[in-house]
């Protein structure tokens, strides 16, 4: 018995005269193990019907039938489309109509006597027309996707592309979407046929930019991700974004694929962005400046006019005190008022120092740390220890006013919220920067309190150290509490607008 097949279940188109030929057939592929299904016809219109309303695994004609001739049904079968493999059997297998069956595109032709060989071809045949299925639908699937491919490269507001780099290390498109005209003002089939299409539109002063990237992509065989200007023929300047990623191929050759965007209007309303930022920068500096000439005004009225009326008070009233006499009640009562108005002077003394710190300017920031410290200790009762490593640090007048001034509101935000018991001060420099460190033990601080809507007072500080290119940072103090780093350059210099938004607007114009 045949091993072949086991118990395989095989349809079969019988193309036959007689029902004893077809008998004859499925007796000797039942022997060998098929279970047979199959259908007599003998006629062109029984062939026709039989293919376009039932699915096949073979079929097999004998040339001896009158109505429809091996030929004819090879015929029919191609116009069915169908991929069904064809068999033709004959009692006495004539060699010349043998090999025209074969060229109309039989798959093999048999004798009655050697059926041994039928099974054999049916396997391989099947074996075949599988393979041919799956082919064609592999061909389909890729006429699918290529189409699929197209139709989004057409949708994709940006242009698609594959490329390879030349050992000179110039880029070589192998592959462009049909967005380039719209990119870069050059069809598909320019930016194909030219050598270095790309680099003729990049302006000058960003291809060095582009080729170090490219390079360092080729040699690392990493993205590439590249932002830059182009000039296209008779356009404006335009930014793009160039992204793409290495494939390496069988031959170890590699090539990039990825993608061409137009960023031009992302980055004018960056431009547009930094611009309104750099001038509600200068507008914030200059509220800040003007923020301390009035504070400077008040406290010299507070200082000169209100303290020393304040004095004047005090002597006129001790020179009174001086003509009364002793156990007098007026007596007590003016010194009741003395008591008063020396509150009263050094309430004015500590407002005006907080206001305009003469200390400051006259002594430097570390005693100006120090002589807050000693205030905020006496007004609110909670310890404050400082420690300067340094007495000696010099920087720029706007750098000292801006450190003490979050140092004032952070002291401030600790005696409102905290609930701390203890404050240590820290004021060093490092390097290039002066840094100057806040910490209590009190209840801790939140990510969300950053959040709140009306948190403005840490949003001054951070807007006062970001104008100078200094930095705020708060994080928890073990066992419990917060400790707040500021620090600021020595010597701060204001941001100016960037070179990408001057050779952009240069550009432009």
């Amino acid at each position: 018995m045949h091993s072949g097949p086991g118990t395989a279940a095989l349809k079969i188109l019988f193309i036959e005269n007689s029902d004893a030929e077809v008998a004859r057939l499925r007796g000797h592929l039942e022997n060998l193990g098929y279970a047979i299904e199959g259908r007599r016809v003998s006629d062109e219109q029984s062939v026709t019907s039989a293919l376009t309303g039932e699915i096949w695994d073979v079929v097999i004609a004998d040339f001896s039938v009158p109505d429809c001739s091996v030929l004819a049904a090879l015929e029919l079968l191609q116009r069915s489309a169908r991929d069904i493999p064809f068999i033709a059997v004959s009692n006495q297998l004539d060699e010349v109509a043998a090999c025209q069956a074969m060229q109309a595109g039989a798959q093999d032709c048999l004798d009655f006597s050697r059926l041994g060989r039928l099974a054999p071809v049916i396997e391989r045949e099947r074996r075949e027309a599988c393979m041919r299925r799956e082919r064609r639908a592999a061909l389909d699937a890729m006429r699918v996707n290529d189409e699929r491919f197209r139709a989004l490269a057409t949708n994709v507001p940006g242009m698609l592309f594959q490329m390879q780099v030349t050992p000179e290390g110039m880029p070589h498109f192998l592959y462009v979407s049909e967005a380039s005209q719209m990119l870069l003002g050059m069809s598909a089939e320019t930016l194909l046929s030219h050598d270095n299409p790309l680099v003729g539109v990049i302006v000058p002063e960003d291809r060095e930019d582009f080729f170090s990237a490219l390079a360092m992509s080729s040699e690392r065989h990493a993205t590439l991700n590249w932002e830059g200007r182009v000039l296209p023929s008779g356009a404006d300047i335009k930014w793009i974004n160039l992204r793409c990623s290495p494939r390496e191929l069988e031959n170890g050759t590699h090539i990039w694929e990825g993608v061409m965007w137009n960023i031009t209007q992302s980055k004018l309303a960056e431009a547009e962005l930094r611009t309104s930022r750099e001038q509600l920068a200068e507008l914030s500096n200059h509220l800040q400046r003007a923020k301390e000439e009035e504070r400077d005004r008040i406290a010299r009225d507070i200082h000169d006019v209100l303290g020393g009326t304040l004095v004047g008070i005090k002597i006129s009233t001790s020179l009174l005190a001086g003509k009364m006499d002793t156990g007098s009640p007026q007596l007590e009562r003016l010194r009741q008022i003395e008591t008063m108005l020396d509150d009263a002077i050094t309430t004015t003394g500590r407002v005006a120092r907080e206001l305009r710190p003469g200390i400051l300017k006259e002594f430097g920031l570390a005693a100006a740390v120090e002589s807050h410290a000693e205030d905020f200790q006496h007004r609110t009762g909670i310890p404050c220890e400082v420690l300067c490593a340094d007495h000696d640090i010099e920087t720029s007048e706007d750098a000292s006013i801006a450190l003490f001034r979050t140092y004032q509101e952070a002291l401030t935000n600790i005696s409102k919220h905290a609930g701390a018991e203890h404050v240590e001060v820290r004021l060093m420099q490092e390097g290039d920067e002066i840094v100057l460190e806040v910490s209590d033990n009190g209840r801790g601080m939140k990510s969300a309190d950053l959040r709140k809507p009306k948190s403005f007072g840490l949003r001054s500080i951070r807007e006062r150290l970001d104008s100078l290119g200094g930095t705020m940072i708060i994080h928890p103090r073990n066992p419990q509490g917060t400790t707040v780093v500021l620090r600021v350059p020595l010597h701060p210099v204001r941001a100016e607008m960037g070179r990408e938004t001057a050779a952009f607007s240069a550009g432009q114009a």
